[in-house]
């Protein structure tokens, strides 16, 4: 339970051993540098973001769920944070903290309201058409490589699949494709042009409402628009980039993270035809082992309270730690894996901020489509590279593949 907090004591600062959420240690080995947090603090971490920003990381299960589950103690709204006055302008973190007027930070009555017409427009999507808009565009894709006999499976399938069917089921143009990825990775690794990636977002979610608006048609940008809760068009643009974000890049890393599994795990390399462990295992042991969204910033402390033996001061960033958590030793057995078919990851977070059931369901559908018509139009596929020299993303917030190279035999084209 949470608990008011009491006064550190002298000479002993709040957060004294944080550990940075940035370099190469943690681009390479974040698993490490979390147990390393775990045997040191415990459940809840000092930690610092990039430019010495100050933060607290959740790895603890069970804090986990604490943290989400009482959002009058931990709330969502950024706006309470305690270092805006410190933070610059140019921050490169920025745009995933700024509190904007989106479904991300409401809070009470008002994301009831918008998550509702959220979750009712998600709600709309037909599975089976899903699943062949995905197989269509899965197809498409392998064919543009196919003949080759080499590809890039990051940069030419995983990034690029989810998002084609994202902009079918949004109602977007696939041509905005090459756009949307350019701005959402630039968010993502919090580089120098982050804060220009999120605008190329805002613009063509902005383009899409203004379309929609005057004519509507059956997507999820137009029944977000007529839903009964009479969103406006900003809170509708805003929370369309929220789906965009939050619905390409935890698929788009689930897809290459289970290829990778897949490829170099002897329990699923040695015949990735017909006698491979199942599709449905790989994407589960990925959400386990290599969530996509390995951080998510976060929720802010709404009052001093402690937590996980920590002292929390009001607003305090709190982030959420799905990969330690999911680590935690009390949810894995003696071999230090959790039981197989366990669905009970937090990698979709938790509570009313947590990813909507209708979602969840669409990315596995595209998920594992993507990986089924793959292997299926290319059964020798195998990884180029060895698997030391695969590079993971230098991101505190996703885990994912700067590339993932493999070699087949060409000439699979499609008729």
């Amino acid at each position: 339970m949470t608990e008011p907090a009491t006064t550190p004591p002298p000479g002993c600062p709040a957060h004294a051993d944080a550990a940075p959420l940035y370099g190469p240690r943690f681009q390479t080995d974040p698993g490490a540098v979390y147990q390393e947090l775990r045997d040191q603090h415990g459940p809840v971490a000092p930690v610092e973001l990039a430019g010495g920003v100050p933060a607290w990381l959740v790895i603890g299960y069970r804090e986990l769920q604490l943290v989400t589950g009482r959002p009058k103690v931990f709330g969502r709204d950024s706006a309470r944070w305690n270092q805006w006055p410190h933070i610059p302008e140019d921050w490169p973190l920025k745009p995933m903290m700024a509190p904007v007027p989106s479904i991300l930070y409401t809070e009470g009555a008002e994301h009831q309201r918008r998550s509702t017409a959220v979750t009712d427009a998600l709600a709309g999507i037909d599975p089976y058409e899903l699943r062949s808009i995905s197989e269509e565009v899965a197809d498409r894709l392998v064919d543009g490589f196919a003949g080759r006999g080499e590809v890039d499976l990051v940069a030419e399938y995983a990034h690029r699949m989810p998002l084609m069917v994202l902009c079918r089921v949004l109602g977007l143009d696939e041509d905005e494709a090459p756009v949307l990825i350019k701005g959402l990775l630039a968010m993502l690794d919090g580089g120098a042009d982050a804060q220009e990636g999120a605008q190329q977002l805002l613009s063509v979610m902005h383009g899409l409402v203004r379309h929609r608006r005057e004519r509507p048609a059956a997507d999820l940008a137009s029944r977000l628009l007529g839903h009964d809760a009479g969103l406006d068009d900003d809170e509708v643009m805003r929370d369309l980039r929220v789906l965009l974000i939050a619905g390409h890049q935890p698929c788009a890393y689930w897809i290459s993270n289970a290829l990778r599994l897949m490829l170099t795990d002897d329990r699923f390399a040695a015949s990735l035809s017909g006698g491979r462990r199942s599709i449905g295992q790989a994407l589960g042991e990925a959400l386990w082992e290599d969530p996509p969204t390995q951080i998510f910033a976060g929720r802010w402390a709404t009052r001093d309270v402690q937590l996980g033996g920590q002292q929390i001061a009001r607003g305090d960033m709190v982030l959420l730690g799905f990969a330690g958590a999911n680590a935690d030793p009390t949810v894995r057995d003696d071999a230090g894996r959790p039981a197989e078919g366990n669905r009970a990851h937090l990698s979709f977070s938790h509570g009313d901020h947590g990813c909507p059931y209708p979602a969840r369901e669409a990315a596995e559908v595209i998920a594992a489509t993507a990986i089924e018509v793959l292997l299926d139009r290319l059964p020798d596929i195998r990884l180029a590279v060895s698997e030391s020299a695969l590079v993971w993303r230098p991101s505190a917030w996703v885990r994912g593949l700067m590339a993932l190279p493999v070699a087949f035999t060409p000439g699979y084209v499609a008729g």
